[in-house]
């Protein structure tokens, strides 16, 4: 049997400075990657990461119990200044997919195919540290924050998560 974790009312600044920048870097590197395409793609691309941030902050962080508490990406402070608190029994209720995840999957695919596309058509030696750069903060950088820091001291993990439930659904 697990030892009980540790829940964070609110989480340390070393895990939220540590959890934005992974997703800074994967935002900016996949910035760098677009640019190769031009003005407009940036455009579209820094529109679809506000589309993302401000859904979750609107549809998760308001009904989240870190809304107004710092969680591990601190959102739940921003959420509080933007947007009304929202009945927590829903953020369990809200339930969790594929379709959900979504924005998130595209923030990493799209850069990822621009710069595919890009080696092919027009090759430049940078492209090849970018994609790698790319790969490894959505997969390594992603797993640390998530595994390691974030949803292992979660408090509504333990209220109930169905991102958790959806992800772990084969370990409970």
């Amino acid at each position: 049997m697990k030892a009980r974790q540790l829940c964070y009312e609110n989480y340390p600044w070393y895990t939220i400075t540590f959890a934005n920048f992974v997703s800074l870097a994967t935002y900016a590197t996949g910035i760098l990657l677009i640019s190769g395409l031009g003005i407009i793609p940036i455009c579209f691309y820094i529109g679809l990461i506000l589309f993302h941030e401000v859904r979750l902050l609107k549809t998760g962080c308001t009904k989240c119990y870190y809304y107004d508490r710092y969680c591990a990406f601190g959102k739940g402070k921003l959420s509080a200044l933007l947007f009304k608190k929202e009945d927590p029994s829903l953020f369990q209720a809200r339930g969790f997919s594929w379709y959900a995840l979504l924005p998130d999957i595209l923030i990493t695919v799209i850069p990822l195919l621009v710069g595919i596309y890009l080696i092919i058509a027009d090759f430049r030696w940078i492209l090849i540290p970018l994609i790698l750069l790319l790969i490894i903060l959505a997969s390594y950088g992603n797993a640390l924050v998530r595994g390691s820091m974030a949803c292992k001291h979660c408090k509504q993990k333990m209220l109930g998560c169905a991102a958790d439930q959806f992800f772990n659904k084969n370990h409970k």
